[in-house]
């Protein structure tokens, strides 16, 4: 018989095996109670990750909406209000599925409000930003 010490998930146990050689013997294999094992340093206390605030949702009278196509994550927002811009400009990057998505101006004109935050979960429908 041969003893070995055998770590599994930090818990130590003493096994003995018996050898076989040529046959000769039926295998014998026997587990005592588990070792006390050392308690382990505790993990460092984390900070849950705080998203950033979602902004005023509130949209000027007679703009036009853009909405969330799908659920994700806000990547960044590349106009600020105010800005004039011309359909087809990417307005914000919108992450869903680990893909990137660009969310862009369905027209010409002024953004009136900006309604999300970089690094904001959004949820279909919700409202990402207006244009005048």
């Amino acid at each position: 018989m041969k003893k070995f010490l055998i770590k599994v998930n930090g818990n130590q146990y003493e096994v003995e095996v018996e050898e076989i050689r040529d046959g000769a013997s039926t295998p014998e294999v026997t587990f005592s109670t588990p070792a006390p094992a050392p308690a382990p340093a505790p993990a460092p206390a984390q900070e849950p990750k705080a998203a950033a605030p979602k902004k005023d949702n509130t949209v000027p009278a007679g703009a036009v909406t853009i909405k969330a196509p799908m659920p994700g994550t806000i990547l960044n927002i590349n106009v600020n209000q105010g800005d004039v811009v011309k359909k087809g400009q990417v307005l914000l990057i919108l992450e869903a599925m680990k893909m990137e998505n660009e969310i862009v101006a369905p027209n010409d004109g002024t953004v009136a409000s900006i309604n999300v935050s970089k690094g904001a979960s959004v949820n279909v429908g919700e409202v990402l930003l207006s244009l005048k």
